[in-house]
Protein backbone atom coordinates (compact mmCIF):
# COMPACT_ATOMS: atom_id res chain seq x y z
CA UNK A 1 0.00 0.00 0.00
CA UNK A 2 1.23 2.95 -1.29
CA UNK A 3 1.83 5.87 1.42
CA UNK A 4 -0.29 8.63 1.64
CA UNK A 5 0.78 11.94 -0.51
CA UNK A 6 2.26 14.86 1.32
CA UNK A 7 0.38 17.72 1.10
CA UNK A 8 1.28 20.33 -0.85
CA UNK A 9 3.15 23.50 0.80
CA UNK A 10 1.44 26.86 1.22
CA UNK A 11 2.96 29.18 -0.64
CA UNK A 12 4.65 31.92 1.19
CA UNK A 13 3.43 34.82 -1.16
CA UNK A 14 -0.32 34.54 -1.72
CA UNK A 15 -2.70 35.77 -3.80
CA UNK A 16 -3.15 38.48 -0.57
CA UNK A 17 0.24 39.53 -1.14
CA UNK A 18 0.74 40.50 -4.42
CA UNK A 19 -2.49 42.43 -4.70
CA UNK A 20 -1.28 44.15 -1.59
CA UNK A 21 1.63 44.83 -3.75
CA UNK A 22 -0.71 45.75 -6.67
CA UNK A 23 -2.07 48.40 -3.88
CA UNK A 24 0.45 50.04 -3.22
CA UNK A 25 1.58 50.69 -6.19
CA UNK A 26 -1.66 52.23 -7.20
CA UNK A 27 -1.38 54.33 -4.34
CA UNK A 28 2.19 55.89 -4.69
CA UNK A 29 2.00 56.55 -8.14
CA UNK A 30 -1.51 58.84 -6.97
CA UNK A 31 -0.17 61.42 -4.92
CA UNK A 32 3.27 61.41 -6.42
CA UNK A 33 2.26 61.83 -9.68
CA UNK A 34 1.12 65.14 -8.87
CA UNK A 35 4.34 66.09 -7.21
CA UNK A 36 6.54 68.09 -10.32
CA UNK A 37 3.25 70.09 -11.14
CA UNK A 38 2.29 71.44 -7.81
CA UNK A 39 4.83 74.49 -7.54
CA UNK A 40 3.93 75.55 -10.88
CA UNK A 41 0.14 75.11 -9.82
CA UNK A 42 0.61 76.77 -6.52
CA UNK A 43 2.20 79.89 -8.60
CA UNK A 44 -0.68 80.36 -10.69
CA UNK A 45 -2.62 80.93 -7.49
CA UNK A 46 -0.38 83.45 -6.58
CA UNK A 47 1.52 81.95 -4.03
CA UNK A 48 5.32 80.96 -5.32
CA UNK A 49 6.81 81.92 -1.81
CA UNK A 50 4.07 79.06 0.19
CA UNK A 51 6.38 76.47 -2.22
CA UNK A 52 7.67 74.88 0.89
CA UNK A 53 4.39 74.38 2.08
CA UNK A 54 3.59 71.73 -0.41
CA UNK A 55 5.58 69.15 1.16
CA UNK A 56 5.97 70.33 4.76
CA UNK A 57 2.24 70.31 5.30
CA UNK A 58 1.81 67.12 3.61
CA UNK A 59 4.29 65.70 5.52
CA UNK A 60 3.24 67.28 8.87
CA UNK A 61 -0.59 65.60 9.15
CA UNK A 62 0.93 62.40 7.84
CA UNK A 63 3.49 62.03 11.06
CA UNK A 64 0.87 63.99 13.38
CA UNK A 65 -2.21 61.09 11.97
CA UNK A 66 0.41 57.89 12.78
CA UNK A 67 -0.43 56.97 16.08
CA UNK A 68 -3.86 57.26 15.38
CA UNK A 69 -3.38 54.82 12.87
CA UNK A 70 -1.29 52.63 14.50
CA UNK A 71 -4.15 52.22 17.21
CA UNK A 72 -7.03 51.59 14.46
CA UNK A 73 -4.91 48.96 12.69
CA UNK A 74 -5.08 47.44 16.12
CA UNK A 75 -8.32 48.02 16.98
CA UNK A 76 -10.43 47.97 14.22
CA UNK A 77 -8.49 46.22 11.67
CA UNK A 78 -5.70 46.81 8.75
CA UNK A 79 -8.06 46.49 5.89
CA UNK A 80 -10.24 49.70 7.45
CA UNK A 81 -6.99 52.20 7.98
CA UNK A 82 -5.76 51.26 4.46
CA UNK A 83 -9.06 51.73 2.94
CA UNK A 84 -9.49 55.14 5.05
CA UNK A 85 -6.08 56.31 3.47
CA UNK A 86 -6.74 55.66 -0.46
CA UNK A 87 -10.24 56.82 0.16
CA UNK A 88 -8.13 60.16 1.25
CA UNK A 89 -6.18 60.22 -1.61
CA UNK A 90 -9.31 59.57 -3.98
CA UNK A 91 -11.16 62.92 -2.67
CA UNK A 92 -8.65 64.67 -2.60
CA UNK A 93 -7.21 64.10 -6.42
CA UNK A 94 -10.69 65.09 -7.07
CA UNK A 95 -11.20 68.29 -5.36
CA UNK A 96 -7.81 69.76 -7.15
CA UNK A 97 -8.86 71.42 -10.04
CA UNK A 98 -11.36 73.37 -7.51
CA UNK A 99 -9.05 75.23 -5.52
CA UNK A 100 -9.06 78.85 -6.45
CA UNK A 101 -7.02 80.19 -3.93
CA UNK A 102 -4.30 79.90 -2.25
CA UNK A 103 -5.38 78.89 1.36
CA UNK A 104 -7.99 75.85 -0.21
CA UNK A 105 -4.78 74.54 -1.89
CA UNK A 106 -3.18 74.14 1.37
CA UNK A 107 -5.65 73.11 3.07
CA UNK A 108 -5.81 70.35 0.39
CA UNK A 109 -2.61 69.86 0.81
CA UNK A 110 -2.72 69.45 4.71
CA UNK A 111 -6.01 67.08 4.35
CA UNK A 112 -4.06 64.86 1.53
CA UNK A 113 -1.67 64.21 4.18
CA UNK A 114 -3.56 62.02 6.17
CA UNK A 115 -3.63 59.58 3.03
CA UNK A 116 -0.37 57.90 3.47
CA UNK A 117 -0.55 58.52 7.32
CA UNK A 118 -2.74 55.52 7.04
CA UNK A 119 -2.43 53.98 4.46
CA UNK A 120 1.35 52.92 4.87
CA UNK A 121 0.63 51.71 8.48
CA UNK A 122 -2.21 49.75 7.83
CA UNK A 123 -0.25 47.71 4.83
CA UNK A 124 3.05 47.13 7.03
CA UNK A 125 1.15 45.22 9.59
CA UNK A 126 -0.84 43.24 7.15
CA UNK A 127 2.03 42.19 5.29
CA UNK A 128 3.41 41.33 9.14
CA UNK A 129 0.65 39.16 9.52
CA UNK A 130 0.84 36.96 6.50
CA UNK A 131 4.72 36.57 6.22
CA UNK A 132 6.77 34.17 8.06
CA UNK A 133 9.16 35.69 10.11
CA UNK A 134 12.14 33.82 8.22
CA UNK A 135 10.83 35.79 4.71
CA UNK A 136 10.09 39.33 5.95
CA UNK A 137 13.14 40.86 4.50
CA UNK A 138 12.56 39.89 1.10
CA UNK A 139 8.83 40.55 1.65
CA UNK A 140 9.41 44.03 2.86
CA UNK A 141 11.40 44.54 -0.22
CA UNK A 142 9.15 43.13 -2.76
CA UNK A 143 6.53 45.28 -1.35
CA UNK A 144 9.11 48.12 -1.38
CA UNK A 145 9.68 47.39 -4.78
CA UNK A 146 6.14 47.89 -5.65
CA UNK A 147 5.92 51.27 -3.97
CA UNK A 148 9.27 52.81 -5.58
CA UNK A 149 7.68 51.63 -8.72
CA UNK A 150 4.94 54.13 -8.09
CA UNK A 151 7.40 56.92 -7.12
CA UNK A 152 9.54 56.62 -10.22
CA UNK A 153 6.13 55.90 -12.88
CA UNK A 154 4.22 58.03 -11.08
CA UNK A 155 5.64 61.78 -11.41
CA UNK A 156 6.74 60.69 -15.28
CA UNK A 157 2.90 59.90 -16.01
CA UNK A 158 1.90 63.41 -14.15
CA UNK A 159 4.16 65.52 -16.44
CA UNK A 160 2.99 63.69 -19.67
CA UNK A 161 -0.89 63.96 -18.17
CA UNK A 162 -0.42 67.70 -17.70
CA UNK A 163 1.96 68.39 -21.41
CA UNK A 164 -0.54 66.72 -23.06
CA UNK A 165 -3.76 66.96 -21.72
CA UNK A 166 -4.10 69.59 -19.10
CA UNK A 167 -3.47 70.06 -15.17
CA UNK A 168 -7.26 68.76 -14.58
CA UNK A 169 -6.78 65.48 -16.49
CA UNK A 170 -3.37 64.63 -14.34
CA UNK A 171 -6.18 65.09 -10.94
CA UNK A 172 -8.39 62.92 -12.01
CA UNK A 173 -6.17 60.58 -13.17
CA UNK A 174 -4.71 60.80 -9.78
CA UNK A 175 -7.94 60.55 -8.36
CA UNK A 176 -8.49 57.32 -10.54
CA UNK A 177 -5.57 55.40 -9.38
CA UNK A 178 -6.36 55.97 -5.83
CA UNK A 179 -9.64 54.76 -6.39
CA UNK A 180 -8.27 51.69 -8.25
CA UNK A 181 -5.65 50.74 -5.09
CA UNK A 182 -9.56 51.20 -2.94
CA UNK A 183 -11.16 48.41 -5.23
CA UNK A 184 -8.20 46.33 -5.29
CA UNK A 185 -8.46 46.34 -1.27
CA UNK A 186 -11.75 45.48 -1.45
CA UNK A 187 -11.06 41.80 -2.63
CA UNK A 188 -8.75 41.25 0.36
CA UNK A 189 -9.31 39.40 3.64
CA UNK A 190 -9.27 41.26 7.15
CA UNK A 191 -5.75 39.69 9.07
CA UNK A 192 -6.04 41.15 12.20
CA UNK A 193 -7.85 38.26 14.42
CA UNK A 194 -11.31 38.46 15.49
CA UNK A 195 -11.23 38.52 19.26
CA UNK A 196 -8.86 41.97 18.92
CA UNK A 197 -11.17 43.61 16.58
CA UNK A 198 -14.06 46.37 17.83
CA UNK A 199 -16.50 48.20 15.75
CA UNK A 200 -15.01 52.34 15.32
CA UNK A 201 -15.79 54.29 18.15
CA UNK A 202 -14.59 58.19 18.73
CA UNK A 203 -13.11 57.11 21.77
CA UNK A 204 -10.55 55.32 19.93
CA UNK A 205 -9.13 58.50 18.71
CA UNK A 206 -8.59 59.47 22.31
CA UNK A 207 -4.51 58.69 23.14
CA UNK A 208 -2.11 58.67 26.04
CA UNK A 209 1.24 58.90 26.16
CA UNK A 210 1.48 55.23 26.05
CA UNK A 211 -0.08 54.61 22.44
CA UNK A 212 1.82 57.27 21.30
CA UNK A 213 5.10 55.22 20.82
CA UNK A 214 5.72 51.74 21.35
CA UNK A 215 8.90 50.86 23.53
CA UNK A 216 9.53 47.80 22.12
CA UNK A 217 10.89 48.94 18.70
CA UNK A 218 12.60 52.67 19.95
CA UNK A 219 15.80 50.94 18.21
CA UNK A 220 15.15 50.85 14.62
CA UNK A 221 12.78 53.82 15.57
CA UNK A 222 16.49 55.10 16.27
CA UNK A 223 17.88 54.33 13.30
CA UNK A 224 15.36 55.21 10.81
CA UNK A 225 15.47 58.58 12.14
CA UNK A 226 19.11 58.92 11.67
CA UNK A 227 19.20 57.01 8.17
CA UNK A 228 16.79 58.99 6.60
CA UNK A 229 17.71 62.16 7.60
CA UNK A 230 19.57 62.20 4.30
CA UNK A 231 16.88 61.93 2.44
CA UNK A 232 15.09 64.77 3.50
CA UNK A 233 18.48 66.82 3.04
CA UNK A 234 19.18 65.03 -0.82
CA UNK A 235 15.33 66.54 -1.69
CA UNK A 236 16.18 69.75 -0.85
CA UNK A 237 19.47 70.16 -2.37
CA UNK A 238 19.73 68.11 -5.18
CA UNK A 239 18.20 69.61 -8.32
CA UNK A 240 20.42 72.72 -6.82
CA UNK A 241 23.32 70.99 -7.56
CA UNK A 242 22.43 68.64 -10.68
CA UNK A 243 21.95 72.20 -12.04
CA UNK A 244 25.21 73.27 -10.86
CA UNK A 245 27.21 69.92 -12.52
CA UNK A 246 25.23 71.04 -15.83
CA UNK A 247 22.45 68.93 -15.71
CA UNK A 248 19.64 70.55 -16.72
CA UNK A 249 16.53 69.96 -19.08
CA UNK A 250 15.85 66.59 -19.74
CA UNK A 251 18.71 64.98 -17.88
CA UNK A 252 17.72 67.18 -14.57
CA UNK A 253 16.33 63.83 -13.11
CA UNK A 254 18.74 61.92 -13.96
CA UNK A 255 20.28 61.82 -10.49
CA UNK A 256 16.83 60.18 -9.13
CA UNK A 257 16.85 57.89 -11.97
CA UNK A 258 20.00 56.53 -10.80
CA UNK A 259 19.28 56.24 -7.55
CA UNK A 260 15.72 54.55 -8.42
CA UNK A 261 17.04 52.27 -10.56
CA UNK A 262 19.75 51.11 -7.83
CA UNK A 263 17.31 51.05 -5.18
CA UNK A 264 15.24 48.28 -7.25
CA UNK A 265 18.33 46.59 -8.21
CA UNK A 266 19.07 45.81 -4.74
CA UNK A 267 15.43 44.99 -3.34
CA UNK A 268 15.35 42.38 -6.17
CA UNK A 269 18.52 40.49 -5.83
CA UNK A 270 18.83 41.36 -1.97
CA UNK A 271 15.36 41.53 -0.21
CA UNK A 272 16.28 38.69 1.74
CA UNK A 273 19.90 39.50 2.62
CA UNK A 274 18.76 40.76 6.54
CA UNK A 275 16.89 37.28 6.13
CA UNK A 276 20.17 35.34 6.00
CA UNK A 277 22.11 37.08 7.58
CA UNK A 278 20.48 39.12 10.54
CA UNK A 279 18.80 42.82 10.46
CA UNK A 280 21.97 44.01 12.45
CA UNK A 281 24.44 43.15 10.16
CA UNK A 282 22.60 43.91 6.96
CA UNK A 283 21.76 47.45 8.54
CA UNK A 284 25.63 47.75 9.55
CA UNK A 285 26.20 47.35 5.83
CA UNK A 286 24.31 49.29 4.66
CA UNK A 287 24.69 52.58 6.63
CA UNK A 288 28.65 52.36 5.86
CA UNK A 289 27.73 52.70 2.21
CA UNK A 290 25.30 55.11 2.88
CA UNK A 291 27.68 57.47 4.39
CA UNK A 292 30.06 56.43 1.92
CA UNK A 293 28.23 57.85 -0.79
CA UNK A 294 27.13 61.05 0.85
CA UNK A 295 30.71 61.46 0.99
CA UNK A 296 31.14 61.43 -2.23
CA UNK A 297 28.30 63.96 -3.34
CA UNK A 298 30.18 65.95 -0.77
CA UNK A 299 33.23 65.39 -3.04
CA UNK A 300 31.46 65.57 -6.36
CA UNK A 301 32.98 68.19 -8.81
CA UNK A 302 32.02 66.14 -12.24
CA UNK A 303 28.83 64.29 -13.46
CA UNK A 304 30.42 60.88 -13.39
CA UNK A 305 31.42 61.15 -9.72
CA UNK A 306 27.65 62.94 -9.01
CA UNK A 307 25.96 59.79 -10.24
CA UNK A 308 27.78 57.31 -9.19
CA UNK A 309 27.08 58.51 -5.58
CA UNK A 310 23.24 58.62 -6.51
CA UNK A 311 23.75 54.54 -7.43
CA UNK A 312 25.37 54.04 -4.59
CA UNK A 313 23.17 55.67 -2.48
CA UNK A 314 20.33 54.12 -3.58
CA UNK A 315 22.14 50.64 -3.27
CA UNK A 316 22.19 51.44 0.29
CA UNK A 317 18.52 52.38 0.70
CA UNK A 318 17.49 49.26 -1.23
CA UNK A 319 19.33 47.35 1.68
CA UNK A 320 18.13 49.97 4.33
CA UNK A 321 14.56 50.57 4.24
CA UNK A 322 13.27 46.63 3.90
CA UNK A 323 15.20 46.04 6.99
CA UNK A 324 14.57 48.25 9.17
CA UNK A 325 10.47 47.48 8.00
CA UNK A 326 11.43 43.85 8.96
CA UNK A 327 13.40 44.72 12.29
CA UNK A 328 10.64 46.53 13.21
CA UNK A 329 8.25 44.11 12.90
CA UNK A 330 10.19 41.04 14.14
CA UNK A 331 10.37 43.26 17.70
CA UNK A 332 6.87 44.62 17.64
CA UNK A 333 4.75 42.12 19.58
CA UNK A 334 1.29 40.77 17.46
CA UNK A 335 -1.23 43.15 19.15
CA UNK A 336 0.35 46.19 18.54
CA UNK A 337 1.90 45.53 15.38
CA UNK A 338 0.20 48.63 14.12
CA UNK A 339 1.70 50.83 16.88
CA UNK A 340 4.83 49.42 16.25
CA UNK A 341 4.80 50.59 12.26
CA UNK A 342 3.15 53.90 13.26
CA UNK A 343 6.22 54.65 15.60
CA UNK A 344 8.60 53.63 12.65
CA UNK A 345 7.11 56.02 10.49
CA UNK A 346 7.09 58.05 13.17
CA UNK A 347 10.69 58.41 13.07
CA UNK A 348 10.63 58.36 9.26
CA UNK A 349 8.92 61.33 9.23
CA UNK A 350 11.13 63.11 11.40
CA UNK A 351 14.11 62.35 10.12
CA UNK A 352 12.89 63.52 6.31
CA UNK A 353 11.63 66.72 7.93
CA UNK A 354 14.95 67.60 10.05
CA UNK A 355 16.66 66.95 6.74
CA UNK A 356 15.05 69.11 5.03
CA UNK A 357 14.97 71.90 7.27
CA UNK A 358 18.47 71.84 8.32
CA UNK A 359 20.13 71.15 4.81
CA UNK A 360 17.24 74.13 3.56
CA UNK A 361 18.83 76.81 6.86
CA UNK A 362 22.52 75.75 6.00
CA UNK A 363 22.69 75.78 2.37
CA UNK A 364 21.05 78.89 1.77
CA UNK A 365 21.31 78.85 -1.88
CA UNK A 366 25.28 78.97 -1.28
CA UNK A 367 26.63 76.64 -3.64
CA UNK A 368 29.76 76.65 -1.70
CA UNK A 369 27.84 75.30 1.11
CA UNK A 370 26.44 71.75 -0.41
CA UNK A 371 29.22 69.53 1.06
CA UNK A 372 28.49 70.98 4.10
CA UNK A 373 24.88 69.79 3.95
CA UNK A 374 26.12 66.17 2.60
CA UNK A 375 28.61 66.45 5.56
CA UNK A 376 25.94 66.35 8.23
CA UNK A 377 24.12 64.27 6.48
CA UNK A 378 26.81 61.65 6.67
CA UNK A 379 27.63 62.15 10.19
CA UNK A 380 24.16 61.64 11.25
CA UNK A 381 24.44 58.80 9.26
CA UNK A 382 27.53 57.07 11.24
CA UNK A 383 25.97 57.97 13.92
CA UNK A 384 23.39 55.03 13.25
CA UNK A 385 26.12 52.99 12.27
CA UNK A 386 27.95 53.26 15.49
CA UNK A 387 24.49 52.68 17.56
CA UNK A 388 24.12 49.46 15.45
CA UNK A 389 27.84 48.75 15.89
CA UNK A 390 27.26 48.95 19.42
CA UNK A 391 24.25 46.90 19.51
CA UNK A 392 25.37 43.90 17.01
CA UNK A 393 24.51 41.34 19.54
CA UNK A 394 20.71 42.29 19.32
CA UNK A 395 19.65 38.60 19.28
CA UNK A 396 16.14 36.95 17.76
CA UNK A 397 15.10 36.70 22.17
CA UNK A 398 13.78 40.45 21.19
CA UNK A 399 11.28 39.15 18.83
CA UNK A 400 8.03 39.60 19.61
Amino acid sequence: MSAPAAPAPTPVYTIGFWLMCLSSLLFFMSFNMLLPELPDYLTRLGGAEYKGFIIALFTLTAGLSRPFSGKLADTVGRIPVMVFGSLVCFVCGFFYPFTATVAAFLGLRLLHGFSTGFKPTGTAAFIADIIPYARRGEAMGLLGVAGSLGMAAGPMLGSFLAEQFSLDTMFYCSSGLALLSLAVQGTMTETLPQAQRQRFSWSLLRLDWSEVLEPRVLKPALVTLLCLFPFGAVLTVIPDQSRLLGLTHGSKGLFYTCYTGASLVVRLLAGNASDKYGRVPVLIGSSALMAFALSLMALATSTPLFLGAAILFGLATGMNSPTLYAWTVDLSHPERRGRAVATMYIALEAGIGLGALLAGWLYANEPARLPLVHSLSALTVLGALLYLIRHRKITTAEVG
